[in-house]
């Protein structure tokens, strides 16, 4: 996904499109990925998970390759399309056999499962760095085949998932996670997406409301590997504060933090209080999505589909909304919304956590 994001210029270019037309190439992958998590979500049961992983990250292998040798629209737009299902449809298997995995182990390993996401981002951007002067066609082909040669190296390990253990870890006195309810399954799909506006923020608008400062153009890109890099060292450390405090209090205290941090770097009018306020920001909300998706797991790989498909949309509509706000009033003020929705989180945290989470 980082390749992908990181030579998007080179795509738009070698397909000759204009602002729009990379627009729909975009929304052409954000149509597949919902798709694709409500495809998951319907197949992802215990006996199909080693087949969905594995055909899931050939699948995607195959279509970042033909994203890389797309030269019009329409090439574009079906690889695309492609492209976002397989990710969507990888996505829940991944989180519904993250889930089983940590029923296994009987403590919480989800949020260092979600830093290998974060890691991953930041590999990906590194490696679209360093290879700016090559074609992006040669890069694309090669993550593509690398991912493909993990996948089927991986095959053992997939195997045994079906065989994973059901939940063994206790919650309160003696009790089972509960099953989340229709009601606080849909809290805790809104918090995602609550949760995930902020990493469409961070991602879109941070280096533009440094630039706006006046910050360098080498600062201003600093601002998104600063929160990718916090959000990271969050999840390594999660599961621990997570088995030590319970993910209610994680959760909103790391929320209550995020509100903090973002508030401060916003009205705060300073490269470097801002550069310091993202990456508070993305520590903050380390925590938020892997507990989320645990609590959601005990529903079943429908309710994490749920939960993951809600969230996207917040990730995806939620920069087209602040820049919609920014428009009307300004983009510090604008930006004010991840950090009242970070506060939001904070406050509904125990609600929709307690007793779903071991």
């Amino acid at each position: 996904m980082a390749v992908w994001g990181a030579r998007m210029p080179a795509v738009q270019q070698a397909a000759h499109l204009g602002t729009a037309g990379l627009a729909l190439v975009l929304l052409a992958a954000a149509v597949g990925m919902v798709a694709g998590l409500q495809l998951g979500g319907r197949y992802a049961r215990p006996a199909r998970l080693p087949a969905l992983l594995t055909s899931g990250s050939l699948a995607l292998a195959g279509c970042l390759v033909l994203v890389g040798h797309g030269e019009s629209l329409s090439e574009l737009l079906a690889a695309a399309l492609a492209f976002g299902l397989a990710h969507g449809v990888l996505d829940v298997a991944a989180n519904s056999a993250a889930v089983r995995c940590q029923n296994a182990f009987g403590r919480p390993i989800m949020s260092g499962l979600h830093a290998a996401y974060s890691l991953g981002a930041l590999a990906g951007a590194a490696l679209a760095a360093l290879t700016a002067q090559a074609p992006h066609s040669t890069l694309f082909t090669a993550t593509g085949a690398l991912l493909a040669g993990v996948a089927v190296a991986a095959v053992p390990v997939t195997r045994s998932l079906s065989g994973a253990d059901r939940p063994t870890a206790r919650v309160g006195a003696g009790q089972l996670p509960l099953l989340p309810s229709p009601g606080k399954l849909w809290l805790l799909a809104a918090l995602a997406a609550a949760s995930l506006l902020g990493e469409g923020a961070a991602a879109d608008w941070a280096a533009v409301h440094l630039h706006n400062l006046g910050a360098p153009t080498a600062a201003s890109a600093t601002a998104f590997a600063l929160y990718s890099a916090a959000m990271a060292a969050g999840r390594l450390t999660g599961d621990r504060l997570t088995a030590a405090f319970g993910a209610p209090t994680v959760v909103r205290a790391g929320a209550l933090l995020a509100t903090a941090g973002l508030t401060i770097g916003v009205i705060g009018n300073s490269t470097p209080l801002t550069l310091t306020g993202w990456a508070v920001f993305g520590l903050g909300l380390s925590t938020t999505v892997p507990s989320l998706i645990t609590a959601a797991g005990a529903g079943g790989a429908k309710a994490v589909a749920t939960v993951t498909a809600t969230g996207y949309l917040g990730l995806l509509a939620g920069p087209a909304l602040i820049g919609a706000l920014a428009s009307a009033t300004t983009l510090p003020t604008a930006l004010l919304l991840p950090a009242l929705l970070a506060a939001a989180v904070a406050a509904l945290a125990h609600r929709a956590l307690e007793n779903t989470t071991p």
